[in-house]
């Protein structure tokens, strides 16, 4: 059974745009879409000041927010086979463990209820990151079309998983990509007595991320891949590339200058003010017995 792309909605502006974004990858992709609502009593209950039906309304509540997300996601992508699901529980737990049988899972970047904080805090240090399937999380709000991917990279393996789902969603929408390669000037070179070549320095950034990149672009032919290589703080980079970009994917940890990127606070400034939906990818486990390879 072909896996789906998975998404979870619970009625918000944010949700809704998730579900759109998600149906629009799902026609891309031609890939089932799983719409997934979870019912979270914990916020509503506490045993001195019990809420009488509580789980009749939530379910009820939830039964409308599915139906909605479904008709959003007809409406949106006709052709794809489209199934829904009410879950209970954490949705964080919940949501992880339906991730382990999906190609993507897309969130809204903020929720109502019992989502409400989660996108921007829990599930992005609990669920990006910690699945293996990328985890997209998408703004509210009307999407500008940009013919552009963006993709940051850092020559580690978590960026390299980053550019292979980078360059699939380029390729299935026959678009531009845009790898940028943040890197930042030594602190000792503003060392008086020490001698240091900007421009030197400037191209053997430039030659390491190029040579990294031929591999991509050979098994890419019909992709535009153009390489920014800019001496700047990887969120300014991301962020400044973002506002003309369809979709921002980082790894899911980096190195260099782009540590933590996900799990730190580079992830929370990115997810926070990228102008653009941002897919976080992490290296699929290797399989037992085989030698992980840190490039293609």
């Amino acid at each position: 059974m072909t896996e789906p792309i998975v998404v979870a909605t619970d009625g918000s502006p944010a949700a809704t745009a998730a579900v759109e974004w998600a149906a629009d990858d799902a026609a891309r992709k031609r890939l089932p879409l799983r719409i997934v609502h979870v019912l979270d009593r914990l916020p509503y209950d506490i045993p001195r000041y019990p809420i009488p039906d509580l789980h009749d309304h939530l379910s009820r509540s939830g039964g409308q927010i599915l139906d909605e997300a479904e008709r959003i996601a007809r409406d949106r992508s006709p052709d794809i086979e489209v199934t829904v699901e009410m879950a209970e529980g954490d949705p964080v737990h919940v949501l992880r463990r339906r991730a382990e049988h999906a190609v993507e899972l897309v969130v809204g970047s903020r929720g109502l209820g019992g989502f409400t904080g989660m996108l921007l805090g829990s599930v992005s240090t609990h669920v990006a990151g910690q699945v293996e399937a990328p985890v997209i999380v998408v703004r509210p709000g009307a999407a500008t079309v940009h013919p552009e991917i963006v993709a940051g990279f850092d020559g580690s393996l978590e960026s390299e998983a980053a550019l292979a789902y980078a360059f699939e969603e380029a390729g299935v929408r026959g678009c531009r990509l845009r790898v940028v390669y943040a890197w930042q000037i030594p602190v000792y070179v503003y060392a008086p007595e020490l001698a240091y070549d900007m421009d030197e320095t400037r191209r053997v950034q430039e030659d390491f991320v190029a040579d990294r990149l031929a591999a991509w672009r050979e098994r890419y032919p019909g992709v535009d891949t153009v390489l920014d290589a800019v001496s700047a703080h990887p969120v300014t980079a991301l962020v400044e590339a973002s506002a003309e970009a369809a979709l921002l994917v980082v790894g899911s940890r980096g190195r260099g200058a782009v540590r933590s990127l996900v799990l730190g606070s580079v992830s929370r400034a990115v997810l926070h003010h990228a102008r653009c939906p941002v897919a976080v990818v992490r290296p699929k486990a290797p399989v037992e017995g085989e030698t992980p390879q840190a490039d293609i």
